[in-house]
């Protein structure tokens, strides 16, 4: 995995910014900690960090390739995890390869297929591609949104990044907020808007769309999209094509040339990965696999069950790895540094995020990196097959706004009369909820409940999954650590979509049908296991050390956050019980003590970024 970044002017000469491009390249350094380029033209300059995974000698870029006296040049953050058949169908049409990286791959596949070639991809990326001769970028991202990019237009200039920090480090991005931007960040977040860069007039290329950039303007196309049709696999050969593709999908993203792990939690979708890596190990000289888990210092002492947790991981993380032989880590985390990096996670992400959540797996994915420099994942296994409780609760399936997050007006109050009046937080939440119904690809004859557990899926793969692709993206790349994420193969997430909801709930439990696939390769104890969420602190020193900060920062009149919050409001909440289920800010997954640490999180982002709300 990479950073990238570019900035085309018709009217400047930018070889003439080259400090500019510099800095925005800086701002990537975590991401690509092995080395750095760039490509600079009076009209166009690319610029590139690299973390070094496949081919760490041939893969330099920005890349530079020729077609006759055509060049073309390309800064690219991702992974193709079918290089050898698109490799081999260019070899086929003459081409021929100076390296083995597939980013070399990607380039010729342009080359010779233009903006079509992004369908013949399978993978995670995104990329920039300027075609000298005829001055014009091609921008694409991945169909799911694994790897971020965002860009903005200022006057002649157009400017793109991986980061929302490195459009910022271009003087011509400033960091301004809108009415738009705070309704993102107090009503939206910790999710954004697909789309959104938060920042006024900065947007998000989106998941599935490509563009081009040209002295004619600015072509967006979206190239992927769910469709929904019947389905006519009977539920045995639906579970065997399940099986078929997730063995593929991850023997594919096994391949690696620097050291590669799992992360294990002990659940359900961590568990699978592990035991497919493990077989993949058994066909190799690579000796035992290295699995890593998080927990926290005394939280067997702390944990208390409930419906969406109903037990610790540790004793399951130790079940799987004894069974599969791995080689494991467990890292464990205090509650003083689980606080402390509320603030630089915040940089990371850009913007203030999931808390605690983020955090941990900060301080994680900078332990893992000690030993390896790529990992599996089984993030959005949930979102896929039907995990989280918002498919099975009535409550929240009936709910007439995001599933996770069904009390949007408790936050209202938050915010000062003046915000409320600026920003219509009831009318902009209803907005984006409409907005997301509105994409949803009904099928025809489909009946009242069928189609709402579509809309819920649609509403998780579309709104709910691009918040932890963010996190996981932002806290692993802080390390130049590469996370890869199985359960987002597109062709996964394509067969899966039209699967009814009978299937994918078999025997009435959460992702029956992922369960039912997986047998035999997992123990039935593992197989079976009520899902478990991302760990998170049950320690109280933790709800005390936020708070205590959080409190420090709504009684400084330096605050940016006092223009912005009903500052009494927030202390009057912090004197009551913070237990988990006492604030439900975001659903299920935070609550009480994440609301100020969110807190703490938004101050530091609005000083830290200079943010000025106009």
């Amino acid at each position: 995995m990479c950073g990238i970044t570019g900035w085309i002017d018709w009217q400047e000469n930018l070889t003439e910014k080259s400090h500019i491009l510099s800095a925005m390249v800086e701002t990537l350094a975590a991401r690509g900690p092995d080395a750095q380029g760039a490509y600079i033209t009076p009209h166009a300059a690319l610029g590139h960090r690299r973390l070094s995974v496949i081919d760490p000698v041939g893969g330099a870029q920005p890349m530079i390739r020729f077609r006759g006296d055509q060049k073309f040049v390309i800064t690219y953050n991702g992974e193709l995890y079918n290089t050898p058949e698109i490799r081999l169908a260019l070899e086929d049409r003459g081409h021929r390869f100076s390296t083995h990286c597939d980013t070399e791959v990607l380039l010729v596949a342009f080359i010779e297929w233009g903006p079509a070639c992004v369908e013949r991809f399978n993978g995670i990326y995104a990329f920039g591609i300027w075609d000298e001769a005829n001055q014009s970028l091609f921008l694409a991202r991945d169909r799911i949104g694994v790897k971020p990019l965002f860009y903005a237009e200022r006057g002649s200039s157009f400017i793109f990044g991986s980061e929302l920090k490195t459009l910022l480090a271009n003087p011509l991005v400033r960091p301004e907020i809108n009415e738009e931007g705070l309704a993102e960040v107090f009503m939206i977040g910790p999710s954004r808007t697909p789309g959104h860069g938060v920042f006024r007039d900065v947007k998000e290329l989106k998941p599935g769309h490509c563009m081009i950039y040209n002295r004619q303007g600015k072509f967006v196309k979206q190239y992927w999209a769910l469709e929904s049709r019947p389905h006519t696999d009977d539920f045995s050969v639906t579970s065997s094509k399940v099986r078929e593709l997730l063995i593929d999908t991850a023997k594919r993203q096994l391949v690696s040339d620097v050291p590669l792990c799992t992360l294990l939690s002990g659940g359900l979708d961590s568990s699978a990965l592990t035991a497919l890596a493990v077989m993949s190990h058994k066909h190799s000289d690579l000796g035992s696999l290295h699995t890593y888990s998080v927990d926290y210092v005394d939280n067997e002492v702390h944990f208390k069950a409930n419906s969406f947790q109903p037990n610790p991981d540790a004793p399951w993380v130790t079940r799987v790895s004894e069974h599969f032989g791995t080689y494991h880590h467990n890292i464990l985390l205090d509650t003083p540094e689980l606080a402390e990096s509320l603030k630089p996670a915040a940089l990371v992400r850009d913007l203030p995020g999931m808390a605690d959540i983020d955090t941990s797996l900060y301080l994680f994915c900078r332990e893992i990196k000690k030993g390896a420099t790529v990992a599996l994942s089984g993030e959005c296994a949930d979102e896929v097959f039907g995990g989280y409780p918002w498919f099975q609760r009535e409550d929240m399936i009936n709910a007439t706004t995001f599933p996770w997050s069904p009390r949007p007006e408790i936050r209202i109050p938050w915010l000062k009369a003046e915000i409320q009046a600026k920003i219509k937080p009831a009318e902009y939440v209803a907005q984006r909820y409409s907005d997301a119904l509105a994409e949803v690809p009904h099928l025809p004859g489909e009946d009242a409940r069928s189609a709402r557990m579509r809309e819920i899926f649609y509403l998780s793969l579309t709104r709910f999954m691009p918040t932890l692709l963010d996190r996981k993206d932002r806290m692993s790349m802080a390390f130049g650590l590469e996370v890869r994420v199985p359960f987002c193969d597109h062709r996964i997430v394509e067969y899966v979509w039209n699967v009814p909801w009978s299937m994918k709930n078999y025997q009435n439990r959460e992702k029956g049908l992922l369960r039912h696939a997986l047998e035999g390769i997992l123990p039935e104890d593992v197989l079976w296991r009520k899902k478990s969420p991302y760990p998170k602190t049950h320690n109280p020193a933790y709800t005390r050390a936020v708070v205590g900060e959080a409190l420090t920062i709504l009684n400084d009149p330096t605050s940016p956050l006092k223009d912005i919050l009903a500052i009494d409001k927030l202390k009057e909440i912090a004197q009551t019980d913070l237990s988990a289920s006492n604030i439900p800010w975001f659903g299920q997954l935070m609550s009480g003590p994440q609301l100020f640490a969110y807190l703490i999180q938004a101050d530091h982002w609005m000083r830290e970024y200079k943010v000025q709300v106009v």
